[in-house]
This record gives structure tokens, C-alpha cells and sequence, in this order.
């Protein structure tokens, strides 16, 4: 088994800047890829930034250039920092990790942290 706990979302103001952690525990070794998902009331679950273990990385359209991921591969931790936030951004936001190299259907899951971006 593999655990992951996210923290950091919280509540703050349009053009504002968030940092996501999530950190690994258990069957660490059994992780490759790692990244995160987002979802919102209403919309679908959108994959919103992966990281793979040589740190190859991927961002949706709707937050390139504002997001950016990074990963300890010692601690197995990842962190998504995210800026010029918009109410868009608004949603929970889940850790994700697969023993894969691709994140379209992860393995693990965390529970999720809330980020609300208010105008």
C-alpha cells in the first residue's frame, strides 16, 4: 500500500500564489510517476500537472506558465506551486502517483486538499 497526504490549500485572493505539498509513505519504492488532479463542482476531473522520476513534466493548457511542479525522489514529496491564481483555479486538489511512467488512470490517490481563489 501506498499513502498520500496533501496539504497547503487555503483560501486566498485573485493573483495570489499557493504551495501544494504531498508526501509519500509506505510502499514508497512502488512509485514512478507523480503529479495531480483537480475537481471542480460541475466541471470534469482535469489532470493538472505530472512528474515522472527523471523529471520529465507535463501541464495542462489552462496552467502553464502560472504552475509549476517539482519532486524530492529521497523523501518521495511533490510540490505544486502555483501563481497568478484565478477563481478558475477553485477545487480540490489530489495527490496522485502509479508505478507507471503515466498518470491517465493512477493507482493511488490522496484525499484531497481545497484551494478557493477569490475575486
Amino acid at each position: 500500500q501506498v499513502q498520500l497526504v496533501e496539504s497547503g490549500g487555503g483560501l486566498v485572493q485573485s493573483g495570489g500564489s499557493l504551495r501544494l505539498s504531498c508526501a509519500a509513505s509506505g510502499s514508497i519504492f512502488r512509485i514512478n510517476a507523480m503529479g495531480w488532479y483537480r475537481q471542480a463542482p460541475g466541471k470534469q476531473r482535469e489532470l493538472v500537472a505530472t512528474i515522472t522520476s527523471d523529471g520529465g513534466t507535463y501541464y495542462a493548457d489552462s496552467v502553464k506558465g502560472r504552475f509549476t511542479i517539482s519532486r524530492d525522489n529521497v523523501k518521495i514529496s511533490m510540490y505544486l506551486h502555483m501563481n497568478s491564481l484565478k477563481p478558475g483555479d477553485t477545487a480540490v486538489y489530489y495527490c496522485v502517483a502509479d508505478r507507471s511512467e503515466r498518470l491517465w488512470d493512477p493507482r493511488y490517490w490522496g484525499l484531497g486538499t481545497q484551494v478557493t481563489v477569490s475575486s
